[in-house]
């Protein structure tokens, strides 16, 4: 179905405040990965992908996502899923089986030694979360900045 044309408007330029957010927008998102990744990789060997990867498998049920669906909540390509699952599959921290639906599909399945290892890590997440975001938003109202964050991002 054609996206219904919407009557033109003039473009309003931004305002100073606008065009710094979203410059700071912009910076955040290459930057906040990365120093994150950076204290993972250092402080516990495991880069974020490879945390997330074993974090959203912790939650799905039983520990069971399809590969297409987890690349999709870690922001990652199949064939970029694919090479973590397979780096976490050598560890013992997680285990490929056919999807039952679909014989085609493949599912990731989080193993005990992955959930252990996702403990092991977390706190070094929860610090380098604190360090970089939450120690930097003291007061802020939250809830209305996730519901921005959500309206943004849908």
């Amino acid at each position: 179905m054609p996206i219904a044309e919407q009557p033109e408007q003039p473009l309003r330029p931004l305002n100073a405040v606008e065009d710094a957010l979203l410059r700071e927008l912009g910076r955040v998102m290459i930057v906040l990965p990365r120093v994150v990744d950076a204290d993972m990789t250092h402080e516990q060997r495991l880069p974020l992908s490879e945390y997330m990867t074993l974090m959203y498998l912790s939650e799905a049920p039983h520990r069971l996502m399809r590969m297409s669906e987890l690349a999709a909540v870690c922001n990652l390509s199949l064939s970029g899923m694919t090479r973590v699952v397979t780096r976490l599959e050598k560890q013992g921290l997680i285990e490929r089986v056919r999807c039952e639906a679909d014989a085609r599909g493949w599912n990731a399945v989080l193993t005990d030694a992955g959930l252990a290892r996702l403990e092991e890590a977390w706190p070094s997440h929860l610090a380098s979360a604190r360090r970089h975001i939450f120690d930097h938003l003291e007061g802020a109202d939250l809830d209305r900045l996730v519901q921005a964050l959500r309206r943004i991002a849908t």
